[in-house]
């Protein structure tokens, strides 16, 4: 799916993120975006962020960015959600769910309703979006982002890593379903950008960074070149890859 350059802004093709209206997801959505894509970005509480992202976007190349707001943890938005992002401009190239839930969960103290919204936005939203828009015949690729930790997982994370490594499966398995038209691949990140809200420390950082052999936080365009790269023609022979993000977390 080469965009770059294309002489028709008409036929540019379509991409639908999650999450997209701040961090990693707004990371992904201004590569893609100056790599030639249309971009549905998605939000949940961050409409101002993804409204004033979508402005600066369609400054650079008109009627190139639309919003999309939805609770994904309701059963019936994503396919709500795949039908507006197909009418935005009567097509959807690819899927990017990059939507994610993440806070501690101590064994003693997790909750029902915390286990919910963790396997719900991070499991039960991609699944059910990517079949929404793998109905749609122009779909060519998806592309979820995972974590790292999904297969080396850490105390206190239980409900959200374990949905993490649903998702991974879930490239898997989607990746033999879909074949051979749609491709699915994940991106998996470490430590890329601090938690909001962070409680950490400053010594709890500097002993974090300090796991990471490249010795410093990856930040969002990391992850946005790797999507690129998965939905770009260099990859158009993968499918059911998980491409690894971490400076090399998960080798310690």
């Amino acid at each position: 799916m080469t965009t770059q350059n294309t002489g028709n802004p008409a036929a540019a093709p379509v991409v639908l993120i999650t999450g997209a209206g701040v961090r990693i997801g707004a990371a992904i959505a201004t590569t893609l975006h100056g790599q030639g894509w249309r971009v549905v970005i998605h939000c949940r509480h961050s409409r101002a962020a993804a409204d004033a992202l979508a402005s600066q976007l369609n400054a650079q190349r008109s009627d190139s960015a639309q919003v999309c707001v939805a609770d994904l943890l309701d059963p019936a938005a994503p396919a709500a959600l795949a039908a507006r992002a197909h009418a935005a401009w009567g097509r959807l190239d690819a899927l990017v769910n990059n939507a994610s839930s993440y806070f501690k969960t101590p064994l003693a103290t997790v909750s029902a309703a915390q286990f919910d919204d963790l396997l719900g936005s991070n499991l039960r939203a991609p699944l059910f979006l990517s079949q929404a828009c793998a109905a749609f015949e122009e779909l060519r690729a998806i592309i979820n982002i995972v974590d790292v930790h999904a297969r080396r997982p850490r105390a206190g994370y239980a409900p959200y890593l374990a949905a993490k490594a649903g998702l991974w499966t879930l490239t898997e398995a989607l990746a033999l379903e879909l074949a051979p038209r749609v491709r699915v691949n994940a991106v998996a990140p470490g430590h890329m950008i601090w938690a909001v809200n962070s409680a950490m420390t400053a010594a709890d950082k500097a002993a974090e960074t300090a796991r990471i052999p490249l010795g410093r936080l990856g930040g969002g365009n990391e992850i946005a070149r790797a999507v690129a790269f998965l939905l770009s023609d260099d990859a158009d022979y993968m499918t059911g890859a998980v491409l690894p993000v971490d400076g090399g977390l998960r080798l310690g």
